[in-house]
């Protein structure tokens, strides 16, 4: 590596460490928490993904995920919008009693103010569960600024009579997330993780409740919770951006993605089961990453990123293949052209107008 390529690199990596927090006030959904990693002044050379968590957690379960070791290399050329919905930032006061918790329809549509006010034109959404849902219909509701969605466990239908019976069971203590609620909420999210002699199930437990009593506030959980099961159907269908479904072997919506995938136009959408997985992103997030990979290579995104046991002098020197050919074409890297400007996003099929009257990004 070249004296000029290191000092690129370490200019990256410190780029990747940045990380800011927004207040953003939304029309219908209220203020919503937007922590930022990475430097958005640099978005034109970096793929830009928006993330929304699941039931039970907040923004940190993604940011985790992102500074794990097996996505450092997508970290450096990339920057991450994290959501927390309403109420979930850590040590979040109570939503005031006269608030009306967005439905997920609304939350999805008024993800456009957040990417207005940070002056961000396009993202690859990523989401989990709830978030899933959540991103998919903000990738309904505004095409042209989604390059594509990344879906980990999604739900496509609307919450069934059998859903809607089962929380008649979920109990709220007060301020405490009475037993059932909690059993509701592990199983939502690890499913037969907790079945049988796992042996690793107690540890998978305790750090679940560690953090489900600590940083954050279960009355607002409630909400997000019967907003998930007030949900109506997902017209996945109409859908015109590329889709990547995750969903773990051991998920309890394993079924539910498979069944939704398999309505879907196999032309747009591509599914990824993870064998001895529930909670992917901790179970296995060196495939989710490499499956992140190869989809943003897929929308010309990211392609100075060599795949895991590939050299990279080789992957410099040949085309991406046929993971990047497509609405946005192959590319390869000339002899005048840069990694800086190879791993500038190559995005010929939108044309966004960012309005300049908006408040600048805060340093």
């Amino acid at each position: 590596m070249s004296a000029q390529e290191r000092r690129a690199s370490f200019a990256r990596r410190a780029e990747s460490l940045m990380e800011k927090r927004y207040a953003v006030n939304t029309e219908k959904s209220g203020e919503i928490i937007v922590t930022v990693q990475g430097d958005l002044s640099q978005q034109e050379k970096r793929a830009v993904f928006l993330t929304v968590h699941d039931l039970g957690t907040n923004h940190s379960s993604f940011e985790e995920f992102v500074n794990s070791a097996c996505m450092i290399e997508i970290k450096e050329r990339s920057c991450f919008i994290h959501i927390d919905v309403p109420g979930h930032a850590d040590n979040a006061p109570n939503l005031a009693e006269s608030f009306q918790f967005p439905s997920l329809q609304l939350l999805g549509e008024e993800l456009i103010t957040v990417l207005d006010f940070l002056h961000v034109k396009y993202v690859i959404g990523v989401g989990e569960g709830a978030g899933a849902n959540v991103l998919a219909r903000f990738g309904l509701a505004h095409p042209s600024r989604c390059l594509g969605l990344i879906l980990i466990n999604v739900t496509g239908s609307a919450a069934s009579v059998l859903d809607v019976f089962k929380t008649k069971f979920i109990s709220w203590k007060g301020d405490e997330v009475g037993q059932s609620a909690e059993d509701f909420l592990l199983y939502h999210k690890f499913g037969y993780q907790l079945v049988g002699d796992n042996p690793d199930k107690e540890k998978i437990v305790a750090e679940f409740q560690s953090r489900l009593h600590s940083s954050l506030n279960s009355k607002n959980i409630k909400q997000y919770v019967k907003a998930f099961m007030s949900r109506k159907d997902l017209p996945l269908k109409n859908c015109k951006v590329d889709l990547l479904l995750i969903t773990g072997i051991m998920s309890p919506y394993a079924s539910v993605v498979e069944k939704l995938y398999k309505d879907l136009n196999k032309e747009k959408v591509t599914l990824l089961k993870v064998e001895r997985a529930g909670d992917v992103l901790a179970d296995a997030p060196a495939k989710v990453a490499q499956s992140i990979l190869l989809f943003c290579k897929g929308q010309g995104l990211l392609t100075s990123v060599a795949m895991p046991g590939v050299d990279r002098n080789r992957a410099f020197s040949t085309s991406s293949g046929g993971s990047t050919e497509g609405a946005l074409g192959p590319r390869r890297l000339s002899r005048g052209m840069s990694m800086e400007d190879y791993d500038k996003p190559n995005i010929r099929r939108l044309s966004v107008t960012i309005n300049e009257q908006l408040p600048p990004i805060k340093k």
